[in-house]
């Protein structure tokens, strides 16, 4: 006797592993990862480690952290200083914090110091260097390792105009390779780097 009429005798549940894994590798997790996803808050983004699991991956791990920092390139205004450093070795630094093979750092840091200017500063110490180069150094540091996101942080703040210029032109040379969000409070600079502008007034994001 075949039971068919109560959820006992119905056919095992089935499903689609194209449609439904989204682990890495699987093709709904390649199409996903293809678009900006909100997984936190920014007042979790501290130095406390935090369980997160995104999309089948544990980015909260030490192996997700480094695969974070190989996709996102982050270049801040105020970032905590390293005045020990040279222009070179703050690259060099940034680097091998994204795990690249040592056979790559070398090149990849000399590319991306010719690329931005900042050749004929590469042995200066930060602490010795102007304002702008520091500047110039944090951007390069985050985009050494040729991430797929470069996030700029107030890069072009309170900068002298021909200076901001400048920056904003080797800004706008690297989104050639990569997609970039620039964030700041002078907008005619951003306009020079970015191809669209957003601006937030009184809780409202505007475009234009």
């Amino acid at each position: 006797m075949t039971d068919t009429g109560t959820g006992y005798g119905r056919p095992a549940p089935t499903f689609m592993r194209e449609l439904t894994l989204v682990g890495p590798g699987t093709p709904m997790g390649e199409l996903l990862r293809r678009y900006w996803h909100p997984v936190g808050l920014a007042g979790d983004a501290n130095d406390t480690p935090r369980a997160l699991r995104v999309l089948g991956e544990d980015l909260s791990t030490s192996r997700g952290r480094a695969a974070v920092r190989r996709r996102v390139g982050i270049a801040r205004r105020n970032a905590r200083p390293q005045p020990a450093f040279r222009v070179r070795g703050l690259v060099e630094h940034a680097a091998r914090l994204a795990r690249l093979p040592k056979r790559d750092r070398d090149l990849l840091a000399a590319a991306i110091l010719d690329r931005l200017a900042l050749t004929p500063w590469a042995e200066v110490p930060l602490r010795a260097a102007p304002d702008t180069i520091c500047r110039r150094a944090r951007l390069a540091a985050a985009a050494v390792h040729q991430p797929g996101l470069l996030l700029i942080d107030g890069l072009l703040d309170d900068l002298a105009a021909r200076d901001a210029v400048a920056l904003a032109d080797g800004i706008r040379d690297l989104g050639r390779d990569t997609a970039i969000i620039a964030t700041g409070r002078n907008v005619l600079y951003l306009a020079l780097a970015c191809d669209e502008i957003l601006t937030l007034s009184d809780g409202i994001l505007m475009s234009g």
